[in-house]
């Protein structure tokens, strides 16, 4: 099943967690950084086009953040669990 779009608090959210500024998003997501802050702008879903969805999908998921999607509190993020080291 494809992910659900990123709503702009997940973006805002994502970013706070890694402590990454909007103009470090853009850069690993090769976006402008008008296209970010215009995604975070809005209220809640974002008017991104699918391509720049999943650019900053990427580059947030492969900083360490994990996308949670609707659940009946719905999305969120998270920090993705470190791996266990092996003994």
């Amino acid at each position: 099943m494809p992910a659900m779009p990123l709503t702009s608090a997940q973006i805002r959210a994502a970013r706070a967690l890694i402590r990454w500024t909007a103009e470090d998003l853009a850069r690993e997501a090769l976006l402008g950084v008008t296209t970010v802050r215009r995604a975070e702008l809005m209220e809640s879903e974002t008017s991104l086009t699918q391509a720049n969805d999943r650019a900053i999908r990427r580059a947030l998921e492969a900083a360490g953040v994990e996308f949670i999607d609707e659940n009946g509190s719905g999305p969120g993020v998270r920090l993705r669990k470190p791996p266990k080291a092996s003994n």
